[in-house]
């Protein structure tokens, strides 16, 4: 394994790195007041700093770092890549300053590698330039979705269209005013294999029976200006040119989707948790009770130690994985991208709580740290909840002795 970068990523890692600590960590709080700070999703608007971000960033060249493939990206492998998404997660504003952020990377990476060119053209072009939004359409609440073969929501061939009706809800970015299209997978053919009976489908928000009903609030909170929806469709039409690489290929593009997707939303955790980490650390050498500093109480300095080699171990594991997509593909990563999609999110939960907790009161009341918690908690359900991946992992394990 080389974990080494090349010489283009690391002038990539320290312009990201300086351009986060100068430009973007100031401006979280300018951001937050710019908010709308509104329940009524449909009033949400997007700050005007973010924007002004995104263009100083795109001038100097810190753009779609997330895509290998050098026409439409950075050109970075995953490797290459990772640390900077480990940068980016330092910072609940900096993924989307850099074009960088979910779900519109695993929608843009399924539209460059299985779109056609009109749908390039018309989708991944805006997307990519920064001007649009989308959101991903998969989990549904009727069923238990961790077992993606329970979809019960449809996308039916009938002639030059296809008709699409289900339910689906957590599609991040929904409630996003930019947001301009979804990625629907449904049911397609019924009778066919268990993993070629579903399509994914591109349906522009604004199509007629497209029904946006709420923001699912995570611990409280509805994620503005962004948001997850539940959005119900029903009898809705788009051409039949709508569907990414043809009817039945849905699994097979979600797998595709999905192991990239995994190292990046690894990379930020391990970045969240060390901006968590500074802070137990700040808070430990700076306040003090019963004559001493916090870390010379109790097993404080213990705790640091383990935040310090949880995270370290993380994240060797996760540039592994890494290592492991770019030279064998998906299926000869499927055990190291499973294994960091469990170890990554609970080292994060890990680490937040500790720092939450040498806060005392402040803790559970700090935004950033409880926006952190609340990110390590629901990653642990997230693109295939902890069982599922020890048991895909505890199966290829298994498969070494049958």
């Amino acid at each position: 394994m080389d974990f080494e970068h090349s010489e283009r990523a690391r002038e990539y890692i320290a312009q990201v790195d300086r351009f986060i600590r100068e430009r973007v960590l100031p401006n979280e709080q300018t951001y937050g007041d710019q908010l709308a700070h509104t329940d009524d999703w449909r009033r949400w608007r997007i700050p005007p700093i973010l924007e002004e971000l995104k263009a100083e960033a795109r001038e100097r060249g810190l753009w779609n770092l997330f895509l290998p493939d050098s026409e439409y990206g950075a050109g970075l492998d995953n490797r290459d890549y990772a640390p900077i998404a480990e940068l980016t997660g330092r910072s609940f504003l900096a993924p989307e300053v850099f074009n960088c952020s979910a779900p519109d990377t695993g929608n843009a990476e399924v539209l460059v590698r299985y779109g056609s060119a009109e749908q390039k053209q018309r989708w991944l072009a805006p997307l990519l330039a920064g001007e649009i939004r989308s959101a991903f359409a998969m989990t549904e609440p009727a069923v238990a979705s961790s077992d993606a073969t329970n979809m019960r929501a449809t996308c039916e061939v009938e002639g030059d269209q296809i008709v699409i009706n289900g339910q689906k809800w957590w599609t991040s970015g929904a409630g996003d005013p930019r947001c301009k299209f979804f990625i629907v997978m449904g049911v397609t053919d019924p009778t066919a294999e268990r993993h070629q009976r579903h399509s994914m489908v591109i349906v522009p928000t604004d199509t007629p029976g497209v029904d946006i009903v709420r923001m699912v609030p995570v611990f409280g909170h509805l994620d503005e200006p962004h948001g997850h929806g539940e959005v119900v469709f029903t009898d809705v039409r788009v051409p039949k040119s709508n569907v990414i690489a043809g009817p039945g290929r849905g699994f097979e593009i979600a797998q595709g989707r999905l192991g990239p997707g995994r190292i990046h939303h690894c990379m930020r955790a391990i970045g969240a948790a060390e901006r968590a980490l500074e802070r137990l650390c700040r808070r430990a050498v700076g306040r003090i009770a019963f004559g001493k500093p916090l870390a010379n109480l109790g097993g404080n300095r213990d705790i640091i130690a383990n935040c310090r080699m949880a995270i370290d171990q993380a994240r060797l594991l996760t540039l592994k994985a890494a290592w492991a997509l770019d030279r064998h593909g998906v299926i000869g990563a499927l055990t190291d991208v499973s294994a960091i999609k469990v170890v990554a999110p609970n080292v994060l939960q890990m680490v937040v709580d500790a720092a939450i907790q040498i806060h005392g009161g402040e803790g559970v009341a700090d935004f950033e740290l409880t926006r952190l918690a609340a990110m390590g908690r629901v990653l642990r359900i997230a693109d295939g909840p902890d069982e599922v991946h020890r048991g895909m992992v505890a199966r290829l394990e298994l498969a070494k002795y049958v």
